[in-house]
């Protein structure tokens, strides 16, 4: 079965006019299966390749550039009585009252009244796994800004998105340790919230490191200079090929 990850941006919070807000989507045999965060202009990008708005999403935390996007998914499902099903939203549980208190507590979100934002959405929150589609996915912390506001996801022996983050060796070490690509938050230059290609060249191990995807970063200029250096680096529009995800390991009792 054909799995791969279709990158609607890559660029970081000033980077979206040119190339997106960070966002992705796994695809199982070309099709949306999840999504990763639904920022304003990689939603715009979803919908010019499905023709449609997601249907599943995972956020991985509450920074508008990657949640912009909630507030126009949210008339989307709430006004079209075509649309079907509310989309499943699969959110970390630390970060439900931050998203609540981002995008869901505006008062009258429905000018006319009668109307919740969360009544557009299937909300699901999750601890250190998921199930979608009869797949299991893990989630653990990433590093950025505060503990337990930024989380990372893991498709087993397939994907592993980290969301924005410093430098997370000891996560990795256990949550990538199946040959997964690993789709890693790196600029030209870290700072206390994000990572730099020196952090990464420094505290991951070379096989590590070829298995990354770099995106966040704040120009196509940077891009080329991260690819100059060696490294795997994702472009907007860009369709990369996923291993199967592996199953998982038979606990015997």
């Amino acid at each position: 079965m054909a799995w791969t990850l279709r990158l609607h941006g890559v660029g970081n919070a000033s980077a979206g006019a040119e190339l997106g807000s960070a966002m992705a989507t796994i695809e199982r045999e070309g099709k949306p299966w999840l999504t990763i965060d639904c920022g304003n202009e990689g939603l715009s990008a979803f919908v010019a390749t499905y023709g449609a708005y997601p249907d599943a999403l995972f956020i991985t935390h509450a920074h508008l550039d990657h949640i912009g996007g909630l507030e126009r998914l949210f008339g989307a499902n709430y006004f079209d009585p075509a649309q079907g099903e509310r989309p499943r939203l699969f959110v970390p549980a630390p970060l439900v009252p931050l998203l609540q208190l981002r995008v869901g507590s505006y008062p009258n979100v429905v000018a006319e009244g009668g109307g919740n934002f969360w009544d557009a959405f299937h909300l699901v929150p999750v601890g250190d796994h998921f199930w979608h589609d009869g797949v299991r996915l893990e989630v653990f912390p990433a590093r950025h800004h505060w503990p337990d506001t930024a989380f990372a996801l893991r498709l087993r022996g397939s994907l592993v998105w980290t969301g924005d983050t410093r430098p997370i060796p000891e996560m990795l070490a256990k949550f990538a340790d199946a040959g997964e690509v690993v789709a890693h938050d790196c600029a030209l230059h870290g700072n206390p919230s994000h990572s730099g290609i020196d952090d990464l060249e420094r505290e991951y191990p070379r096989e590590l490191l070829d298995r990354c995807l770099l995106y966040h970063y704040a120009n196509a200029a940077d891009g080329d200079v991260l690819a100059a250096r060696g490294q795997r680096v994702a472009r907007p529009g860009e369709v990369v090929s996923l291993n199967d995800p592996a199953s998982l390991p038979v606990e015997h009792t």
